[in-house]
């Protein structure tokens, strides 16, 4: 996965598509199709499924809730879930048997592209939320105390997503090379192991990537007050 992954084809001709981007539309659709038949299916007297779904919900709302407080975390809800429900899919598909064996198919997270553009996505969305929390303020707060400190304060804002975009693929990749490093030595054995420990890491990644994003959360809400 360290190398430039093949182009499989382009779209309109200069935007190339790769095994790790037709994965992402393949968990994006198998999510909107999830989340479809769950809504569709919802009851007053839960079945099994649902008893699932909420309590995963749930377990999401008191997390969030944790950082950043009941009220705001009702507000961001809807983008730090959508963040982990993708993140731990993307995960979790490299532990697919076949999943990078093949250029066709592989993990998005374990490609650099893919959690880069995750941080733009996270990067936007501070934006756009401390500047509708307080325009004339957000924007103050980087000339703040000194105007000279406008470099610094742009560094630090920039430098947030892309700690963890890399923080992300570094951890999924390395994982990767030493499950396939491990197999070469310990045929038998160590990839069981391995894939057991690899559950719990690719939860754990998309744990810590939604944490720190609602802490950033709180940080732009807090210094956005006057």
């Amino acid at each position: 996965m360290g190398e430039k992954s093949e182009v499989l084809f382009k779209i309109f001709g200069f935007l190339d598509v790769t095994g790790e981007v037709v994965t992402m539309w393949i968990i994006l659709a198998v999510i909107t199709v999830l989340s479809l038949v769950v809504k569709k299916n919802l009851k007053e007297r839960p079945g099994k499924f649902q008893n699932i779904i909420e309590t995963g919900v749930e377990y999401l709302d008191n997390f969030f809730s944790d950082t950043l407080g009941k009220k705001k975390a009702r507000k961001y809800f809807t983008f730090l879930s959508s963040l982990f429900i993708f993140i731990i899919f993307s995960n979790y598909s490299g532990l697919i048997p076949g999943v990078g064996l093949t250029e066709y198919v592989k993990a998005p997270t374990a490609s650099l592209s893919v959690t880069l553009g995750l941080g733009i996505v996270t990067f936007v969305f501070l934006q756009i939320s401390g500047i509708k929390h307080n325009t004339k303020h957000y924007f103050k707060r980087f000339v703040s105390p000194m105007f000279f400190m406008l470099p610094l304060m742009l560094l630090d804002e920039i430098i947030k997503p892309a700690s963890l975009a890399l923080r992300l693929y570094g951890n999924i990749f390395g994982e990767e090379t030493v499950t396939e490093e491990l197999y070469h030595i310990l045929p038998i054995g160590a990839p069981v192991v391995m894939m057991a420990l690899s559950i719990l890491f690719c939860a754990l990644q998309a744990i810590v990537f939604t944490m720190l994003v609602s802490i950033y959360l709180d940080e732009v809400d807090r210094k956005s007050v006057v």
